[in-house]
C-alpha cells in the first residue's frame, strides 16, 4: 500500500471512528478523534474550541437515545502534505428516543474537516457541519426555540 493509500485509510479510520463512538456511546473513544484545543462548528448545535467540550455535549444530546446510527459516506479526502489533509464526508443520522422507541430524529448534512497528523495519528483539528436537513417523528422545535439552546 502506498504512503498515500496508507495515510488516507487512516484518517478513514478516524471518520469512522467517530461514529462508531457516538452510536456506542464511547465518549472515551470519540474524543480520540480531536486535537485538544480543537475548532468544532456544528452551526445551531453549537460551537466549541476544544475536545473536551464537544464531547461532554454529545454525551449530554445523547444521552436520551436508545439507538443512534451515524452513516458516513461520499468521503473526499485530499492530502496537503505529509502533516495536514482535508476531508468533506457526508453523514446522514438517525436517532430512536429512548423514552418513546416510536420517535426518531433524522438528519443529513456534511461535515468538512481538516486533519493534522500527531503523535497519536490523524486527529480531527478543525471541523464544519452544515446541516441539510433535519427531521422527526415529533415536533421537537416549535417556532422560534432551538432544541440545543444552553450548549
Amino acid at each position: 500500500m502506498s504512503d498515500q493509500h496508507a495515510t488516507r485509510a487512516a484518517i478513514e479510520e478516524v471518520l469512522m471512528r467517530y461514529a462508531t463512538a457516538i452510536d456506542t456511546k464511547n465518549w472515551e473513544l470519540f474524543r480520540t478523534c480531536f486535537i485538544d484545543d480543537a475548532a468544532l462548528d456544528y452551526g445551531a448545535i453549537g460551537q466549541w474550541t476544544d475536545s473536551a467540550g464537544v464531547t461532554d455535549f454529545m454525551a449530554a444530546a445523547h444521552e436520551g437515545m436508545s439507538d443512534t446510527k451515524h452513516m458516513l459516506h461520499n468521503m473526499v479526502i485530499d492530502l496537503v502534505d505529509d502533516r495536514h489533509a482535508t476531508a468533506v464526508t457526508y453523514v446522514h443520522t438517525v436517532q430512536r428516543l429512548a423514552a418513546d422507541p416510536k420517535q426518531w430524529i433524522d438528519g443529513v448534512g456534511q461535515y468538512a474537516d481538516e486533519f493534522v497528523r500527531t503523535s497519536q495519528g490523524w486527529r480531527i483539528s478543525r471541523r464544519t457541519y452544515t446541516e441539510t436537513r433535519l427531521m422527526s417523528s415529533f415536533d421537537f422545535m416549535p417556532s422560534g426555540t432551538n432544541i440545543f439552546e444552553g450548549s
